[in-house]
């Protein structure tokens, strides 16, 4: 088979992704970009405490892997926070370096001071939240965001205009502040943000299509992971037109997390053919890293960087990796290199089959047991795994085999 976008010598995704019949009313943008806020609503999750260090060290990483913007922090926050987001400026990394603020012309002084390419203004965009949980009037949250962008347009700033909450106001209201803030204010790209996670991709659609038709601004996605949907909202909102995805790495961030840039670069390269330069295969590098110096775990079978993704318990499928060689785009999605993982390996437990027995075995030199000898161990095996609830190491396994075949090992 040659090479078709769904079916390339790194991923098999399904040739349905490319049909005419699906692509036929995208609106992919000739460039999308990947805007990075681990660094900042990823140090929003409950716990999580980056230092001035562990930002530089973190933004290194995230610029050598291609990542295009790094949102480096609010510099309100601390003095730790605005001095790790000039120690990221000064080193000239080969990502634009991004300031958060809120729509406060103090804050965009502080961003200024910072020396940032560009700064993301956050301002409450439903009614209710402006009234109920700001206590402000409605004027109050549009006279300072016209304010705060046109300062920050006038001072050399690229401006993305961020609704938190749009998902949860009237599209009229929405469209009509916006409308405002670009007309009067300045905005330089607008942030399509579901803060709750509480759309639905077919919404997200909606959305998209609706602020596009009425503004002629480029498009920012910023979706959060409450209802798992961040993912799929973001290719949808994508393949509307919006050209730049915020993310963070596994995923980390207030509540449940931000759209994790892992499986949403993997699946816009390999579903929706858009190769944005991020070099995947230092994904499982960095989900390491932050997992480290955050402190926060994550699931073994995490899409993409998980532990023990490639790790091969069940009898069937161990059979197939055995059977396909290195063709390993029949038992997987994509090779383990795409995003740095390790080779598949074949582990023994409950559901391990006989062809996991004899890998075992030949790795000991021992190619020459009888069915009946690996169907017996492979009883013990499941017998002890189950009792262990757990897998079996090669201690475990040895000790097996030295009861059914003595003779074959020392």
């Amino acid at each position: 088979m040659g090479q078709e976008p769904w079916k390339t010598d790194q991923w098999f995704s399904s040739p349905w992704n490319y049909l005419p019949e699906v692509t036929a009313e995208f609106q992919i943008p000739a460039e999308v970009k990947v805007h990075d806020v681990t660094l900042r609503d990823g140090e929003q999750q409950a716990g999580v405490e980056f230092t001035a260090d562990e930002k530089v060290r973190l933004a290194e990483a995230l610029a050598e892997a291609g990542i295009h913007r790094i949102e480096a922090g609010l510099p309100a926050v601390s003095p730790s926070d605005k001095q790790a987001i000039e120690r990221m400026v000064a080193a000239g990394l080969p990502a634009e370096i991004y300031a958060f603020s809120r729509c406060m012309v103090p804050d965009v002084e502080l961003a200024l001071d910072c020396g940032v390419a560009g700064v993301v203004m956050e301002v409450p965009a439903s009614h209710h939240l402006i009234e109920k949980a700001y206590q402000w009037p409605v004027e109050k949250a549009i006279e300072a965001s016209v304010e705060a962008t046109k300062y920050a347009h006038e001072n050399g700033l690229k401006v993305t205009f961020f609704p938190i909450d749009a998902t949860r106001a009237t599209m009229t209201e929405l469209l009509d502040d916006l409308e405002t803030v670009a007309t009067n204010g300045h905005v330089d790209n607008i942030a399509l943000v579901d803060t709750f996670g509480v759309t639905s991709p077919h919404a997200i659609r909606y959305y998209t299509r609706r602020v596009r038709e009425r503004l002629d601004v480029p498009l920012e996605t910023h979706f959060h992971m409450d209802f798992g949907m961040g993912v799929a909202n973001t290719a949808l909102a994508v393949a509307e037109g919006a050209s730049v995805i915020h993310t963070t790495v596994s995923g980390i961030g207030e509540r449940a997390g931000n759209a994790p840039t892992e499986e949403t670069v993997l699946a816009l390269l390999t579903m929706y053919g858009i190769d944005m330069g991020v070099k995947t295969e230092k994904f499982t590098e960095i989900a390491r890293l932050v997992a480290e110096l955050s402190g926060v775990a994550q699931p073994s079978n995490r899409p993409v960087t998980g532990d023990m993704l490639y790790n091969v318990e069940s009898g069937i499928i161990a059979t197939w990796v055995k059977n396909v060689g290195d063709d390993l785009l029949e038992p997987f999605p994509f090779r383990p290199e795409l995003v740095g993982q390790s080779a598949p390996k074949i582990v023994l437990g409950k559901g391990s089959g006989l062809d996991s027995v004899a890998i075992w075995l030949g790795r000991h030199g021992i190619f020459d047991a009888e069915t009946k000898e690996i169907e017996a161990i492979l009883a013990e095996v499941k017998g002890r795994s189950l009792a262990k609830k757990g897998l079996l190491d090669d201690d475990e396994f040895l000790d097996i085999v030295r009861e059914v075949i003595p003779d074959r090992v020392g």
